[in-house]
């Protein structure tokens, strides 16, 4: 979602604001802009096209400074138009003395913006964002920094801010509350972002800011205090952010390169797994899994998906009750709370406001054993959880999730045989064989992708499509759901899954010769019950596409057609076959000419409520 970018240099520091947004375009954005202090004055370029765009703006116009901030915003507040993008100023155009970007959402908007129009600050744009540069002005003291801490005290909701001053050159404040903020520490030149990956190459010495901090960046030095306006130490990180998933290399979408990465980056996710222990998830985790006796999965989107799909697992395999949640509405209902529970959080970014906010409130409730699974090391749910796991998916730059997810169902797997063990039920067979087929995993995955030639015929015929159904059973219904949800992701085409027993219970209103109904049928205890369900769509002229496993004996025919992958792999099976619809969905997609990698509406990070 938004991201930000600010520095204090004695170079020019353009170039390395424009970089920072690049490096940040993967999380999602519908306009951008820069502004700088030049030559005694505030200057800003604004565009609702790409960031490349913006650059060229920027280069046109000469602009340069040593002072400065930049932003990718994702509208919140306001249509994504020119003069809702970021940064803004304050108290205008001709006459700006205050330049601010902001991610995050300010509650009280309506009321400050009442406030300050009576003062008589006149309004340009729809954004709360508006709201805290009028506010930081009408307040300004003299002492930016002082002014930031009193100002963001009359600011409800999350946010993340940067801000600088026509009168302070060399100085930005920042200040975060809910949304994600770090300092990035040069040599005589400081720097701020929303993710550290927008300053690589420029520093790998991090800090992450904590709740309610608010940090004052010159150029030898740097000084944060907390919500109270405490001094604050902050530890320093040497933080290597990985930027080599930004090159596309042969592929035509970051979408596609990610689907086939996936057999690497399981391969990387378990490497180093000898065994089921529980110290893969941490130090106490022996001790945590000892006392657990339920568990309570929070999540949103794709990582839900694979919550649900752990249900299966865990209740299955290690005999534990589970709960899956919906991170974003979790927190606004009466729950029943047990603080036996293992509350374990999904997330690709682990920056979710969502996830995060339900994982608070969790622990509010009295529910204080706390895992992650999440792909970077240094995110906050991270640091708000006692246990993790880190997938190593690396940057996944496509907004669709596809290498993501897989690795996480890997590491939920292996959530699963730890808790098993714990409890008692896992042999040293079924360990033996379970690690086994994981170890087989990259090998079963590559066989699945080899498939795409097939897969591409089925995209030909849905691009035609405006519907679509899918269908699954016991552990591959949530894959089900994730195949829909790729699928109008990029494409466009409205898709809904259903447990396929649920046929006959409503959606078998909607099959049509015009609905594609696609099928996942392993070859599970479920199948002879799948076909029947199938039969039903047969009998009212629907057409089917099964993806099924070499032995499931389900052969081609009139309006069924058949995909079959080249093994049934058990527990497992849910990995290979969503490679396989998220190949459906990415040629789909293709063919109707989607933009795959940056579909519409919708952002990677999800980092506002």
């Amino acid at each position: 979602m938004c991201g930000i970018v600010g520095a204090v240099a004695q170079r020019n520091i353009t170039p390395i604001l424009i970089e920072g947004l690049k490096r940040l375009e993967y999380r999602g954005y519908d306009s951008c802009g820069v502004a700088l202090h030049l030559d005694g004055r505030l200057t800003r370029s604004r565009s609702t096209s790409r960031v490349a765009d913006l650059e060229a703006q920027v280069q046109h116009a000469h602009l340069q400074g040593f002072t400065g901030i930049a932003h990718t915003r994702w509208a919140t507040h306001g249509a994504p138009a020119s003069h809702n993008a970021h940064p803004h100023f304050s108290p205008n155009e001709e006459t700006a003395r205050i330049a601010l970007v902001h991610n995050g959402i300010i509650e009280n908007h309506d009321e400050l913006r009442r406030h300050l129009t009576e003062l008589g600050y006149e309004f340009q744009s729809q954004t709360d964002t508006e709201v805290i540069a009028h506010l930081v002005d009408h307040m300004y003291n003299g002492d930016l920094f002082d002014t930031v801490q009193q100002a963001v005290k009359r600011l409800h909701g999350a946010y993340a801010i940067a801000v600088f001053c026509r009168e302070e050159p060399h100085r930005v404040v920042a200040a975060r509350q809910g949304s994600p903020l770090i300092v990035g520490v040069g040599k005589g030149e400081n720097f701020v972002a929303s993710d550290a990956m927008a300053l690589a190459g420029t520093t790998d010495q991090i800090i992450y800011l904590e709740e309610g901090d608010v940090v004052d960046l010159q150029l030898a030095r740097y000084w944060v205090v907390d919500a109270d306006g405490r001094p604050a130490e902050r530890e320093v990180k040497t933080v290597h952010a990985h930027t080599g998933a930004a090159e596309l290399g042969p592929y035509r979408h970051y979408m596609q390169k990610e689907i086939f990465e996936q057999p690497r980056v399981i391969g990387d996710t378990l490497e180093g797994v000898t065994g089921i222990m529980p110290e893969l998830f941490g130090d106490r985790a022996y001790k945590v899994f000892k006392e657990i006796d339920r568990v309570l999965i929070l999540a949103c989107g794709t990582s839900y998906y694979a919550g649900l799909t752990a249900k299966y697992w865990i209740e299955s395999v290690a005999k534990v009750p589970v709960n899956v949640e919906i991170a974003s509405e979790y927190r606004y209902r009466d729950s029943v709370p047990h603080p036996n529970t293992l509350v374990v959080t999904i997330s690709q970014s682990g920056e979710t406001a969502d996830t995060l906010a339900a994982l608070k409130h969790a622990r509010s409730l009295g529910m204080h054993h706390t895992l992650t699974i999440c792909n970077v090391a240094t995110s906050a749910m991270v640091r708000e959880c006692s246990l993790a796991y880190i997938t190593r998916a690396g940057v996944e730059v496509g907004v669709a999730s596809t290498k993501a997810f897989t690795t996480q169902l890997a590491a939920l797997f292996l959530l699963t045989l730890t808790l098993a063990q714990v409890n008692g039920r896992l042999s040293d067979d079924e360990e033996a064989t379970y690690l086994k087929q994981m170890r087989h995993l990259p090998v079963a995955l590559s066989s699945v992708l080899a498939l795409e030639p097939q897969i591409i015929a089925w995209a030909e015929e849905f691009a035609r499509k405006e519907n679509a159904l899918f269908l699954g059973r016991g552990i591959h219904y949530p894959i089900a759901l994730e195949g829909a949800l790729k699928l109008k992701e990029i494409s466009y085409i409205h898709a809904e899954a259903y447990p396929a027993g649920e046929l006959k219970h409503g959606p078998l209103a909607l099959v049509t010769e015009e609905m594609p109904v696609v099928t996942i049928a392993p070859n599970d205890a479920l199948l002879e019950k799948l076909k029947s369900n199938m039969q039903e769509v047969r009998a009212r002229g629907g057409e089917l596409y099964v993806f099924a496993d070499v032995d499931s004996r389900i052969t081609s025919g009139d309006g069924l057609h058949v995909i079959r992958l080249p093994e049934h792999y058990g527990l497992l099976s849910p990995i290979l076959h969503v490679a396989a619809l998220q190949l459906l969905a990415y040629h789909t997609a293709l063919a109707r000419g989607t933009d795959v990698d940056k579909p519409r509406n919708l952002a990677k990070s999800v980092t506002v409520e």
